[in-house]
């Protein structure tokens, strides 16, 4: 009977940006047995190390913009929705084989009731002639979702690990917006009429199906309709969130997180959002994590990245 699974490979696009020698793993399962763990690491690095890698690093499912790292605290809580999940005993397994720590991300809770930021009305007077803050606008989709892309990869393109999304990837994520996410969970802000910031909120899908044991058939489908469409759900989470680089560490840059942050708090409300994850957060982004604690988040989860080198 199958006892693990792991993946190995190699993103060009990374590659592209960095030339670092850098190849992945990813899609880790396994039970709990040194061997087993052992078996399938040897055989990823092996592959990696044939196609020249130097390094690896992970988990990555599969790159940097999809689902990745692996949990190390907060094993009692369950995921948000594309986010990962294991067992407590997988950060020692890997550890073990001569990983270590290159990167953690941060996940943190935040009850949607909080109360709305005490600086935030006279910094909005402040920048009132200058910013206009609205919601997607259906009838131009995919215009606004090539926005909210552009603005994403500008406002993340200097922090760790970053791979910009390409376009094929990010109609990917659309296709999931578009189904799932209603236009006042979406916020787009300008700057003197210039597309500056974007926050996402995603209602919670592994809440709506944490009972179907997986299967949508024969009534499942049904439910999970019911759930998304009509009962509601009481959780979410930010995947999505960016302001470009230019107002970053600035008090227009603060301002406009918070006012998107509040601003779909209130549509969250509506709604019956109880409690939203922001996720993830990178470990020294101290700007992003002292606003998320301003308004009562808290560090509830920590997935890491490791990394190895190889061929030593």
């Amino acid at each position: 009977m199958p006892v693990g699974r792991i993946s190995a490979h190699i993103d060009h696009l990374r590659l592209e940006r960095y030339g670092d020698d850098t190849g992945f793993f990813g899609m880790l399962d396994a039970v709990d047995d040194p061997s087993v763990f052992r078996a399938l690491f040897a055989h990823a690095e092996r592959w990696l190390l044939d196609h020249g890698m130097r390094r690896v690093l992970g988990p990555f499912n599969y790159s940097i913009n999809q689902e990745c790292g692996l949990l190390v605290e907060g094993f009692g809580i369950p995921p948000s929705v594309m986010m990962g999940h294991c067992q407590p005993y997988y950060p020692l397994r890997v550890e073990e084989l001569g990983y270590s720590k290159a990167k953690d991300l941060l996940a943190y809770h935040i009850q949607t009731d909080f109360p709305v930021h005490s600086a935030l009305a006279s910094l909005q007077a402040r920048y009132a002639d200058r910013i206009r803050m609205r919601t997607l606008d259906k009838r131009l989709f995919f215009k606004d979702l090539q926005i909210i892309r552009d603005i994403y990869n500008d406002a993340w393109s200097g922090n760790w690990g970053f791979v910009p999304f390409t376009e094929e990837e990010f109609r990917e994520v659309g296709s999931a917006m578009r189904f799932l996410v209603p236009p006042d969970y979406v916020r787009i802000v300008e700057v003197d009429g210039e597309p500056a910031a974007m926050m996402v909120l995603f209602p919670n899908l592994n809440e709506a199906i944490k009972d179907l044991d997986g299967r949508l058939f024969p009534i499942g489908w049904l439910k999970l309709l019911w759930r998304l469409k009509v009962s509601g759900l009481k959780s979410g989470r930010v995947p999505l969130m960016g302001v470009r680089r230019r107002y970053q560490n600035s008090m227009l840059g603060a301002t406009l997180s918070l006012m998107m942050i509040t601003s779909i708090q209130s549509s969250g409300l509506a709604r019956g959002i109880r409690e939203v994850e922001m996720s993830w957060i990178l470990e020294d982004n101290s700007g992003m994590i002292k606003i998320i604690e301003s308004i009562g988040g808290t560090c509830y989860k920590r997935y890491r990245i490791y990394e190895k080198a190889l061929g030593n």
